[in-house]
């Protein structure tokens, strides 16, 4: 197989990981992310949804505890020599936290300090308590991985620009089969399948997209219409190339828009610019979430906008792409050259029956942001 980031690239995390994981106080961590196992050495598969843990020790060791099914995955996708892999039997009565146990064991370090990872879909509550009740003493370390993963090196930011390439390429397919009359199922299509020939993956969730009412909802939902005369829809979608993201977000006006929705796009506007502004390396996230709050309370939307404005992008799976960490109001976390996020100004107004939205993801600079998108903050109309 050909590896998305060389050896060098895997070393060095794997490095940096097994230095967090000493500085933590920790004999090991368990890594039930499937980020965490992505980033650190490629494993790449949607087996998590079952038990699976890989085991990183204060001393380097990194091993994986998976199913069957995922063995060829594991030695195909990872850089995992195939000692480092190992197989819970599936039976009647299977406790694979036991397996785990034996295999920390094994290690040694299984009356050491262990952190694990419990903020991740990933772990589920039932396969959380059979852990606890094998391994009771556990310390959360869910931000360890996470917090390394913040920052991108070079290789990452890559892939970061290809799937914003993706993204444009989505847009730029789904603006040209969108018109009055035209099914939604046509447009969604034409967006995915703009991804997927240009060699992108499926996103971490589903492209959501909704005309009509649905234009004022921020979530995927099961249907498609054909739209109206005059209409409105909804995007909000991401390239992926190697798990990796670059989410945009627009409201396509059908017919000619009228001059609350033009109110509500230079607004919108304004708002990400100077979020924008707001991004500085040093500065705390919540400068930016209050650089969009008033832009649209002046605008008298404060009505309209969302309780964020935007979160981390990276390689992330399922169910949802939003990576850690998110803009709201006072967060305090410092933000760093070299992070990538996605910017979105979400206006649902509910009374008017309309919606503004407007989005694309960024790189932090050493002085301010790069826009990841070649589009412009144009109003779009169909």
């Amino acid at each position: 197989m050909t590896f998305h980031f060389d050896t060098a690239e895997y070393a060095a995390r794997q490095a940096r990981a097994t230095q967090a994981v000493a500085d933590a106080g920790l004999d090991a961590l368990i890594m039930f992310a499937p980020e965490s196992h992505f980033w650190i050495c490629g494993y790449d598969t949607f087996g998590f949804a079952m038990f699976q843990a890989m085991v990183l020790t204060a001393g380097g060791d990194l091993h994986l505890l998976t199913r069957l099914p995922d063995l060829r995955q594991a030695q195909l996708t990872s850089t995992l020599g195939d000692d480092q892999i190992h197989i819970w039997t599936e039976v009647e009565g299977a406790t694979p936290a036991q397996d785990l146990r034996a295999l920390l064991k094994k290690l040694g370090v299984d009356k050491g300090r262990l952190g694990f990872e419990s903020r991740t879909a990933g772990l589920t509550d039932f396969n959380g308590q059979m852990l606890r009740a094998a391994l009771p003493g556990l310390i959360d370390a869910s931000d360890l991985v996470r917090g390394l993963r913040r920052v991108k090196s070079p290789a990452e930011i890559a892939m970061h620009r290809r799937a914003a390439k993706l993204s444009d390429e989505a847009m730029d397919a789904g603006l040209a089969v969108t018109r009055a009359g035209a099914f939604e199922g046509d447009i969604l299509a034409a967006m995915q399948g703009a991804v997927f020939k240009g060699g992108g993956d499926y996103a971490g969730n589903e492209f959501i997209l909704g005309s009509g009412p649905g234009a004022l909802l921020c979530r995927y939902y099961s249907g498609r219409r054909h739209l109206d005369a005059q209409d409105q829809m909804t995007w909000e979608w991401s390239g992926a190339y190697a798990r990796y993201h670059a989410a945009m977000m627009r409201t396509v006006v059908i017919g000619a828009p009228n001059k609350w929705q033009r109110h509500m796009h230079a607004a919108a506007v304004e708002a990400i610019e100077a979020c924008e502004e707001a991004i500085r390396p040093g500065d705390p996230m919540g400068n930016v979430y209050d650089a969009h709050a008033r832009v649209l309370d002046k605008r008298g939307l404060g009505h309209a906008k969302l309780q964020a404005c935007g979160y981390g992008m990276g390689a992330v799976y399922n169910p949802i792409w939003v990576d850690f960490p998110m803009f709201y109001r006072g967060n305090p976390l410092i933000m760093k050259e070299n992070q990538v996020f996605f910017l979105h100004m979400i206006l649902m107004d509910s009374a008017a029956g309309q919606a503004m939205c407007l989005g694309h993801s960024i790189l932090v600079t050493g002085t301010g942001v790069e826009r990841l998108s070649r589009h412009s903050l144009d109003l779009l109309v169909r």
